[in-house]
């Protein structure tokens, strides 16, 4: 019987499935960067405001990290979303086929991220584009670096944007600047989907 118990357990395992490779690389980076400040998970969970249970889970890769969460610990880090993304990703390189442009999406909101821009940790300039499904919505609590600049184009959609109080919505064609200091909303009030282009530039 207990060899029986045993062999079904071995079977359990192979067929757990397995994590997809962007979450484990996006987990192996965020557990390097906590040991690179020598925090542990309490402490991390305290400067970040995500439980430590969720960090542990992130980092070994059995969940799929949300926008929000990613952008909790781009605030603790110091870095955009797009430099952590690009740290997973090969070597920086000068051109990027549209092809070869890193695709990351938000499963629980429905957002899709594609960096434009060819990754390099050291420039202050990037281009993103940002898909969000009619009726979707995505907010941060904190810019991932406080006093970032964002110049936002609508490309296809509508697209309502909430900075602190102020909520400015954008049809197809428009441009919205602003400098970011607090919480932020991205909401696609229909019927279509809303398509964009988010030019970030560090302070």
């Amino acid at each position: 019987m207990r060899n029986e118990r045993e062999a079904r357990g071995v079977r359990g395992a192979r067929e757990a499935p397995a994590p997809d490779p962007v979450d484990a690389r996006i987990g192996t980076r965020l557990a390097e960067l906590r040991a690179e400040h020598g925090w542990s998970l309490g402490e991390l969970a305290e400067r970040s405001g995500v439980s430590r249970s969720t960090l542990s889970r992130v980092e070994r890769a059995e969940v799929s990290p949300t926008a929000a969460f990613l952008n909790r610990l781009c605030h603790v880090y110091g870095r955009t979303m797009s430099q952590l993304l690009s740290e997973v990703e090969s070597g920086p390189a000068p051109l990027v086929r549209a092809a070869e442009q890193p695709v990351w999406e938000d499963r629980a909101s429905g957002f899709v991220r594609r960096s434009v821009s060819p990754s390099h940790t050291g420039l202050r300039g990037e281009l993103v584009e940002g898909r969000l499904g009619a009726g979707a919505g995505i907010a941060y609590d904190r810019p991932p670096v406080p006093g970032l600049e964002q110049h936002l184009w609508v490309l296809d959609g509508t697209l309502e944007v909430t900075a602190g109080d102020v909520v400015h919505r954008l049809g197809t064609g428009d441009c919205l600047r602003l400098r970011v200091w607090g919480p932020t909303r991205f909401r696609c009030p229909g019927p279509e989907d809303a398509r964009y282009v988010l030019a970030v530039v560090l302070p």
